[in-house]
């Protein structure tokens, strides 16, 4: 099994030559951050990924989770390693400063987080939930929840979790019934069944913080009934630690298809004392704080998953022999040539790597953006804010289905062999599949982004992205280079620009193809643009490499968007037409 190895020059060029983070940190009045801080957080991640969580990847899933006598246990060398995490201050990258966090930029913490996500994702779950709920607490708690639990989720002494989905409410979650019942004590009684709980249980901490969504007595229907609860696993005692048990219980660990080393749990509430986060009837909209931070690392998961793919099937196509090279001998004191120099093999090869570090280029993209909705000026982050609305569908569902491509193509470049589990590229699909599928299924984000961020807003925050994609090319030195990627931006524009009038079930039926050609369009903006500031870096094998995969993505990979247009421009007569017996002619 091929060993993940951190892609430092990469993130190296970004951070320096691309984002330019040094002008970055200065535009924001951050002077305790610079470059050269950035790059040995990022250098110490990699360390930390590669050398203490990349190793049990191939053995957590081969182990798997346990449940005995209601506690869960994860693989040998899970927990050890959580603990080193939270010693080292990994957990509190992102936490606010008053509660023991570092508040690190977002361009720091997101690089680690990737980095993580490739070398082992069932490992990183757990932690990244705990992220999310650390941000729900900090924006809608009361101080008095605050004093109790945030310090101890920001430095990772408890873990946190997100309980949205029953057995009968997924994406609707009007449907949702668990009941929570107001106490004396100001305190409420949570009763219900969640399915799907992500870290719903685990031997990793002393304490577990549940985020539950559950409905008050006099809620009114649907959405606008639904509040967010604080239902931690052990009530605390009156020196603020882990006392009686709450009653809250683990049913059963699901048995998937992937992330088997992840603790995917039915949590079962009887009557647990809950406290509430915000105001009530509020929930959803609380938990939309934990959702798009979420959906932005789920995201994350399939850019980590594809790198990993990619540097495994590259390191197997460099030393495979087979047959002699269509255009000559390659490899003359060998009997064949590797397979890297089959056109096929390299067609596969750079189609990996033109997608991930395009989707690399995308999400560190939106970590500057994160930097500056937290600490530019009120216009600054109302327009960053923007951005990262309209980004956020793009960067999970793109870069979850790219994974799932990327990882295919990681098995095929492997033939045969990709398909037996010692060399590993298999788990990486198996693991992978999942993130189409959780904080909303690809489906539902392609209809965020063409409903809510593009038609339902009027435009605005179409525009304000179209502006910040437009930065990058006016930064352009290469005049040629500059005046694609201006066309391509402004004709994504204007094509956008023309959903404003669908119909909803045109606006429904658009919706995939929408959000492919949009996720294709803006990675060829940055590809142009990645290409051009590589001429000005110091490191010319880079350059070379990125100006020979932006050729490849404008002639083999950018093509793709075309027939989506031409698909989310259709309308919806044809995919509605065929109904009922039509389907499977009984």
């Amino acid at each position: 099994m091929p060993q993940y190895q951190a892609p430092m020059a990469d993130f190296q060029f970004l951070m320096k030559d691309w984002l330019g983070l040094e002008n970055h940190y200065s535009s924001l009045g951050m002077e305790d951050f610079d470059a050269e801080l950035a790059n040995e957080v990022v250098a110490q991640g990699a360390k930390f990924a590669t050398d203490v969580v990349a190793p049990l990847n191939r053995e957590g899933d081969e182990q798997g989770c346990t449940l005995k006598d209601g506690n869960v246990s994860t693989p040998e060398g899970f927990a050890a390693a959580y603990q080193e995490y939270v010693a080292n201050g990994w957990n509190a990258m992102l936490g606010p400063v008053e509660y023991e966090g570092q508040g690190l930029p977002y361009t720091m913490a997101v690089p680690v987080h990737e980095m993580l996500n490739s070398a082992n994702l069932s490992w990183r779950l757990t932690t990244m939930l705990t992220e999310s709920a650390v941000l729900a607490v900090t924006r809608h708690a009361t101080d008095e929840l605050k004093d109790k639990y945030l310090s101890k989720m920001v430095t990772g002494e408890w873990t946190g979790t997100m309980n949205l989905t029953e057995p009968h409410a997924g994406t609707d979650l009007a449907l949702l019934s668990t009941k929570a019942e107001p106490q004396d004590d100001g305190s409420y009684s949570i009763t219900g069944n969640k399915i799907f709980i992500t870290g719903g249980d685990h031997d990793w901490t002393s304490n577990v913080i549940h985020m539950v969504l559950a409905r008050l007595p006099d809620a009114p229907k649907g959405v606008k009934g639904i509040s967010l609860f604080l239902v931690p696993k052990f009530l605390l005692d009156d020196n603020n630690e882990p006392g009686e048990r709450n009653a809250l219980s683990v049913g059963s660990i699901e048995h998937k298809m992937g992330i088997k080393a992840s603790p995917t749990c039915v949590m079962n509430y009887d009557g647990a004392k809950g406290w509430l986060v915000g105001e009530p009837n509020q929930g959803l909209a609380c938990m939309f704080t934990m959702m798009n931070d979420a959906r932005f690392q789920v995201g994350l998961q399939g850019l980590g998953a594809a790198e990993a793919s990619f540097q495994g099937a590259l390191t197997y196509a460099r030393e495979r022999l087979q047959s002699r090279a269509p255009q000559g001998v390659q490899q003359p004191d060998e009997k064949a040539d590797a397979i890297v120099f089959q056109p096929d093999v390299a067609r596969m090869l750079l189609t990996q790597k033109t997608l991930t570090e395009g989707c690399r280029a995308m999400s560190m993209m939106y970590a500057k953006y994160m930097d500056i909705e937290k600490n530019g000026d009120d216009d600054a982050k109302r327009e960053a804010n923007k951005v990262l609305q309209f980004l956020t569908p793009v960067c999970k569902a793109f870069m979850t289905d790219m994974g799932l491509e990327v990882t295919n193509l990681g098995i095929q470049v492997f033939g045969g062999h990709g398909y037996i589990r010692e060399w590993g590229m298999e788990q990486l699909m198996r693991d992978v599949r999942i993130a189409q599928l959780y904080e909303g299924t690809n489906g539902i984000q392609a209809l965020d982004l063409i409903g809510r961020k593009l038609t339902r807003d009027g435009g605005n925050m179409l525009e304000a992205t179209y502006n910040a994609f437009g930065e990058f090319v006016s930064a352009m030195d290469d005049k040629e280079s500059q005046s694609r990627a201006q066309a391509l931006l402004d004709d994504w524009r204007a094509a956008s620009a023309d959903c404003l009038g669908m119909s909803p079930e045109d606006v429904a039926a658009a919706a995939c193809d929408y959000l492919a050609y949009t996720a294709y369009s803006l990675l060829g903006v940055l590809w142009y643009s990645m290409a051009d500031a590589a001429k000005r870096g110091d490191n010319a094998t880079l350059a070379e490499s990125k100006a020979k995969c932006s050729a490849f993505y404008e002639a083999r990979i950018l093509p793709r968007r075309d027939a989506h247009k031409v698909a989310f421009q259709s309308g919806a007569e044809k995919v509605l037409a065929v109904s009922g017996s039509e389907f499977d002619y009984l």
